[in-house]
């Protein structure tokens, strides 16, 4: 009741605004409107850049968890990059996937034992070619500055959870902490009070989405209970696929018609994975239903036009081109207005490589 009046109120205030002052909008006012009032964008899916994006056609374009593939992918016009958060043997935070340097860079070696200035010396190489770039291992300072009023960040933190508060507060002291999105995996009643807590203590700002899985947690109440502890405008919904097993014909249990009315009465979007997990089963994270079958076998529809059609307004893909050409061309993405599509056109990106 409380996230709907407020909703209310700012939609009053802005409508009273001068043309001058509306204008001056960021594309990232936008999709925040868009994502904090799930219920009144339902017919706009948002995309999410796994990694940072630059993959397109089952092709890797440019490196993981990179400036160039985040550039690329703010080009194409998704609302978030997920980005994967490590730390320096000196205490830098920095943008890198795994915890060994060997498969994504020139490095070997493991990550934490490195000093930022040891990293500055790696250079990513892009995936499956393993083709060196210009670019060096990013911070995570680095990374926000790029995205800065373009779009949100999910953050996927590979440290312990207790380091959560210092990556937060990196993004409140570039004065950007409302455009991250922290998460963590709840399942439990104690899982939930114990994010709470760990919210509590690193000062608020920061925008923090549930993550629940359906090896977990069926029961549609418990959706509602961490939703509604956390006044989340999403939850990242993981429909476990194993290998072998055909593809879900209903979305499970998270997606079901009991799950799609509670997001409806709480506001908040159904966020699906599509991307694949590297030696694992395609669409491991979606039923089946994944970016492979999307890409490799030609069929988007029966990817990302199912999990549209099961409640979906959220996806996260390794193929954001595919995924917003597709979207876009079934109507399921509403344009933004044009003064903000001109802002962001005058924005100063870096170079890719």
């Amino acid at each position: 009741m409380l996230k709907s009046t407020l909703a209310a109120a700012l939609l009053l205030i802005a409508s009273a605004q001068s043309p001058a002052v509306a204008a001056d909008r960021t594309r990232l006012d936008e999709i925040r409107e868009r994502l904090q009032n799930a219920n009144r964008w339902r017919d706009h899916v948002m995309v999410v850049a796994h990694r940072g994006g630059g993959m397109a056609g089952d092709r890797n374009r440019h490196p993981e968890d990179s400036i160039a593939g985040v550039v690329h992918s703010i080009g194409l016009g998704v609302e978030m990059v997920e980005l994967d958060v490590q730390q320096s043997s000196d205490g830098e935070f920095v943008i890198f996937h795994d915890s060994w340097l060997d498969r994504s860079s020139t490095c070997t070696g493991e990550l934490a034992k490195r000093t930022l200035a040891e990293l500055r010396q790696c250079r990513l190489v892009i995936a499956g070619t393993r083709q060196p770039t210009a670019e060096a291992i990013p911070t995570l300072k680095e990374m926000l500055a790029v995205t800065r009023d373009r779009v949100f960040v999910n953050i996927d933190n590979k440290l312990d959870i207790d380091a959560l508060p210092a990556i937060i507060a990196v993004a409140r002291d570039m004065g950007m902490a409302d455009q991250i999105v922290v998460k963590r995996n709840l399942w439990s009643a104690e899982k939930i009070t114990e994010m709470a807590g760990l919210l509590d203590r690193s000062g608020g700002g920061a925008i923090f989405m549930p993550i629940i899985a359906d090896d977990a947690v069926r029961d549609a109440q418990f959706l509602e209970a961490a939703t509604s502890a956390f006044s989340a405008d999403a939850v990242e919904l993981i429909a476990w696929h194993e290998g072998g097993a055909p593809m879900t014909r209903d979305g499970g249990p998270l997606f079901g018609a009991r799950a799609r009315a509670v997001a409806a009465r709480g506001d908040w979007h159904l966020w699906v994975n599509t991307y694949a997990i590297v030696n694992k089963p395609a669409g491991m994270l979606s039923g089946g239903r994944g970016d492979q079958l999307a890409t490799a076998a030609s069929m988007p529809g029966e990817a990302y036009g199912f999990w549209v059609e099961h409640g979906a307004t959220i996806i996260q893909t390794d193929e954001p081109e595919t995924a917003i050409g597709w979207l876009a061309d079934n109507g399921y993405r509403v344009p933004y207005s044009d003064a903000s599509a001109m802002r962001q056109a005058a924005l100063d990106l870096p170079p890719q490589d």
